[in-house]
């Protein structure tokens, strides 16, 4: 499978950022760019209407902390609760 262009996190931002302050519609940047349409409004959906202030966001990361340590309690739950299953299955009396 062929991957895509890639393109800097920088630049990314500028194009973004140059759509909002020239209101200019995304295929026309797009053109002007040479960049698909569908990766600009990724671009948009990604970095928003304030790229700048998403990075420097720092409660972002410990929300995703947070998030990631539910997740791993919820999983090892999980595996307790299974591999007590398997402890009652296999002391049973094989009468």
């Amino acid at each position: 499978m062929a991957k895509g262009k890639r393109y800097e996190e920088s630049f990314k931002i500028e194009t973004v950022k140059y759509i909002n302050e020239h209101n200019k519609s995304v295929a026309q940047t797009a053109r002007e760019v040479g960049v698909n349409e569908n990766t600009l409004h990724g671009w948009i959906k990604k970095y928003g209407k304030q790229p700048e202030v998403k990075s420097g966001q720092t409660f972002s990361s410990s929300e995703a902390e947070l998030r990631a340590l539910k997740k791993e309690v919820r999983d090892l739950q999980e595996e307790n609760d299974i591999l007590q299953k398997a402890m009652h299955y296999f002391a049973k009396d094989p009468r």
